[in-house]
């Protein structure tokens, strides 16, 4: 028989799984995971590579390093990342000519034609949620200010940057 929580017990609903944040948050991780690997099948692209797109097709022309600070990428993690998509024929990485230790990625034609098949992404993705317009606004500007409230409760390592 398991202990029910009680007027002395408070915190015992805190440690419930279901009542934990951190777990419906990955959870929704999950599904939105398995739900974009099916919509984007048809582009060819997976999720972290649409990211790099959708970087790439906002901003154009990117040193690799600004490309990883946008999506909170580490460089280890983005390079495979760039090198698939190169190898797809979908972006082009060279060297600065100002600074060799720079890299700066850049959008093909191809890869800069996909975006028109890309549009319909967020639509089928906003549509499977069920939720309104406003709804999914005010979810989206509640998740970044919790995720700002968490990057400031985190101390930084000495020497990250």
């Amino acid at each position: 028989m398991t202990e029910q929580p009680t007027a002395t017990h408070p915190d015992q609903d805190f440690l419930r799984l279901d009542g934990q944040i951190c777990f419906a948050l990955n959870a929704a991780s999950r599904a939105f995971g398995g739900l974009y690997r099916v919509v984007l099948k048809d582009l060819g692209l997976t999720y972290p590579q649409y990211l790099v797109m959708l970087v790439l097709w906002e901003h154009g022309e990117l040193p690799v390093k600004d490309i990883g600070q946008h999506l909170r990428l580490d460089s280890g993690t983005l390079s495979p990342l760039l090198k698939r998509l190169e190898t797809a024929g979908l972006v082009r990485r060279e060297r600065s000519t100002e600074d060799e230790r720079s890299v700066h990625a850049h959008l093909t034609d191809e890869g800069a034609a996909l975006r028109v098949r890309a549009a319909e992404v967020p639509r089928r993705i906003a549509a499977a949620t069920g939720f309104e317009l406003a709804e999914v606004l005010d979810l989206q500007t509640r998740l970044n200010r919790l995720t700002a409230a968490l990057d400031a409760a985190v101390p930084r390592e000495a020497g990250e940057a």
